[in-house]
């Protein structure tokens, strides 16, 4: 009786386990150790005669599957049946493969659905987008700025302080600061209003003392998070500015700020 050898392409010893129970219609539930054990140590072998270089798993696999097969083979005596307790203390040796077994298909199974919409949408072409700027207007074309984040604004702010680190003195006088939020929020919106125009992300941060430059950026955070700055940029990776929003902005409006 000839052996006939097929080649397939498994992913992992469980890969190898559910296509021997598909392929002898075992259930998954009941497998028959000695019938699958054979059948796994087969395909080992397999591999060993056309030189393939099976990996260790598999090789633990077969491991496992034996050592469970010796664990069903073992008898249990009378008395032992007496003192075992079947609901509670009973548990059956393939019962952690079977949990494994069901838990891979899962996420084959899964796997083979992804694979389908990948091929569906393949199949599917769009159109790319034209460029419809010359088109618009300058007011219009405002409405596609780039949005900023508060990710945006932390990376801003890292930049900055690695260039004032590079500028930073070797060495310096520590002080303590006496300033809050709410009066750093002022000062922000104070030179904002000075300027009466955009300000660069940059230039709030004077400073080269570092909890300064901390208090700034909480400041600005707080200012944006009562919606009464803004922070844009015409494209990504560009200037950030710091824009004043239109309304009437107050000393009474930072009294209700906790210090």
């Amino acid at each position: 009786m000839s052996y006939e050898v097929k080649v397939e392409v498994f992913e992992g010893p469980l890969d190898l386990l559910l296509h021997l129970i598909h392929r002898l219609e075992i259930d998954i539930y009941d497998i028959p150790m000695r019938e699958i054990t054979a059948q796994y140590m087969e395909h080992i072998r397999a591999m060993q005669v056309l030189e393939l270089n099976e990996a260790s798993e598999y090789l633990v696999m077969a491991a496992t599957l034996l050592e469970i097969k010796s664990k069903m083979l073992l008898p249990v005596h009378e008395g032992e049946l007496d003192e075992i307790d079947i609901d509670d203390d009973f548990t059956d040796p393939r019962d952690e493969l079977v949990a494994k077994l069901i838990e891979y298909r899962k996420y084959k199974e899964a796997a083979l659905k992804l694979k389908e919409k990948e091929e569906e949408r393949v199949q599917i072409y769009t159109r790319p987008p034209s460029d419809l700027s010359d088109y618009m207007q300058d007011e219009q074309m405002q409405l596609f700025d780039t949005s900023v984040n508060v990710y945006d604004l932390v990376a801003a702010f890292q930049k900055m302080l690695r260039r004032k680190r590079l500028k930073a003195p070797l060495s310096t006088r520590v002080a303590k600061q006496g300033v809050s939020i709410r009066q750093q929020m002022q000062s922000i919106v104070e030179r904002l209003k000075q300027a009466k125009q955009p300000l660069d992300f940059y230039d709030l941060f004077e400073s080269d003392d570092k909890p300064t430059l901390v208090l700034t950026f909480l400041s600005l955070l707080e200012l944006m998070k009562r919606q009464m700055v803004m922070v844009e940029q015409q494209q990504n990776f560009e200037q950030l500015f710091v824009i004043l929003k239109e309304g009437d902005v107050d000393d009474a409006t930072f009294e209700s700020i906790d210090e």
